[in-house]
């Protein structure tokens, strides 16, 4: 099953693109559902806890061999109920290391320090694929939006195959004047579906290649000559080769990518370290913290006050 989220307007230019997508990959043979965004009740903070339709979209992303996400692009980046539902259920609850880690830990008789949620379906191989439209034609605009999308995909070691930005898509519908855009919409599909039960490393990314060998993007930190991707955390080195400026990624640099096996594993080892040194000081912790019970500037929202 080939999964696509649509964030954005229903029948709107992010949709339109997914639905190219979709329409390609099942012409070549695979089985594809649509899921809206909008259509999913993803209660926060105070809201009514139900109905909670994140549990529900889980069960879809935990069966599905692909998932493509659409989304418009918002202030740069994706849309807030997007990174709602990655906050809610993505992190060390979908994290293939810490769920590998977990299963082998309770296999052997121990429970770790920090008892996630297992959920072994999380580590079926999965390919997906990236899709994000805006208005503007100009690149400062889009900057963010392909990088927090990887938030999405990371932790499950989701295999990208594709990502395309596109541009232009000011008002709603828009982008149908656009052929080529719907065209490489359609070709992310076919690239996406073709390619579906492979394990990770067999994925082959067939998107822009970008500077980072990782995850195929720009967005760098500099520190000096030393470079840091900013999506995925892989480093390098700024050389200059034949008067070209370039990155050059070494093997145990990529290695500290969190789309690496190796760095996931780090982490967890380093959250069950954390953890049992603060269980050691739990009543130190509790006395600090109860110093700012009595904190009593905090503004109530207006709906608070009315009577």
């Amino acid at each position: 099953m080939l999964l696509g989220l649509s964030c954005g307007q229903p029948r709107g230019s992010a949709e339109i693109l997914l639905k190219c997508a979709l329409s390609a990959a099942a012409d070549g043979g695979a089985e594809v559902e649509l899921l809206r965004l909008d259509d999913l009740h993803l209660p926060s903070g105070p809201d009514a806890p139900e109905p909670d339709d994140a549990w529900w979209f889980w069960e879809r992303l935990v069966e599905c061999d692909g998932l493509i996400i659409s989304t418009p692009i918002i202030s740069r980046t994706i849309t807030g109920r997007l990174k709602l539902l990655g906050d809610r259920l993505l992190g060390p609850n979908a994290d293939v290391a810490i769920i590998r880690e977990l299963v082998a830990a309770r296999e052997a008789g121990r429970e770790p320090v920090v008892p996630f949620r297992v959920d072994e379906r999380v580590l079926k191989p999965r390919v997906g694929g990236f899709i994000a439209v805006g208005g503007s034609l100009t690149s400062q605009w889009k900057t963010l939006a392909l990088p927090v999308l990887h938030t999405m995909t990371f932790s499950m070691q989701t295999a990208i195959a594709d990502q395309v930005v596109f541009e232009g898509a000011g008002t709603p519908q828009s982008i149908v004047l656009d052929d080529a855009a719907l065209e490489r919409a359609a070709l992310l599909g076919r690239n996406v579906a073709s390619q579906l039960g492979r394990a990770f490393e067999h994925v082959e990314y067939r998107g822009e290649p970008g500077i980072c060998p990782m995850c195929h993007l720009d967005v760098v930190v500099l520190r000096g000559t030393e470079v840091e991707c900013a999506t995925c955390g892989a480093r390098g080195t700024l050389c200059v080769d034949g008067g070209t400026v370039r990155v050059g990624f070494t093997e145990e640099g990529c290695r500290s990518s969190v789309i690496s096996l190796h760095e996931k594993r780090e982490h967890f080892f380093e959250i069950q370290e954390t953890a049992a040194r603060h269980r050691a000081l739990r009543e130190e912790i509790d006395a600090g913290a109860a110093a700012y019970d009595t904190f009593s500037f905090a503004a109530p929202p207006r709906s608070e006050t009315r009577s």
